[in-house]
């Protein structure tokens, strides 16, 4: 029988991510659906950042703005905010263009996306390592 996840638990937030990544990775590798590609890498960054948050101790809150979640990591850990500060910037806008109308597209550059897929992979890696040895 299945189980109920917990907003509460640092390892249920990086079972989505790491499920919603493979899929992305996917899409990435088959050139399909740039937008959503984009914008899904950002919510998978979301829920990294919010498990190492609530690893640390961070009540949750329904927030989707990831430089304000890169700066509550900073707080945490300030070497970590460093490596993914970037990262949180650049994914920061796609997330939102790629769920609703009303924005400017852009250019498809699956390169960059592929790149982006692949840091957003090792963060997610290191996290997974953090969780697993409760650090």
């Amino acid at each position: 029988m299945p189980r109920k996840t917990d907003s509460n638990n640092p390892a249920d937030w990086l079972l989505i991510a790491g499920e919603e990544l493979a899929g992305v990775k996917h899409l990435i590798s088959e050139k399909i659906a740039y937008a959503m590609c984009a914008s899904k890498l950002a919510e998978i960054l979301e829920k990294t950042l919010k498990a190492e948050l609530i690893r640390t101790g961070w009540q949750l809150i329904k927030i989707h703005d990831l430089v304000k979640l890169a700066d509550e990591l900073r707080s945490r850990d300030p070497l970590l905010a460093d490596r993914v500060q970037a990262l949180c910037e650049s994914l920061a806008e796609k997330y939102i263009i790629g769920r609703y109308p009303g924005f400017d597209r852009e250019e498809e550059n699956w390169n960059e996306i592929r790149v982006q897929a692949d840091e957003v992979a090792h963060f997610l890696s290191d996290i997974q390592g953090r969780i697993a040895t409760k650090r």
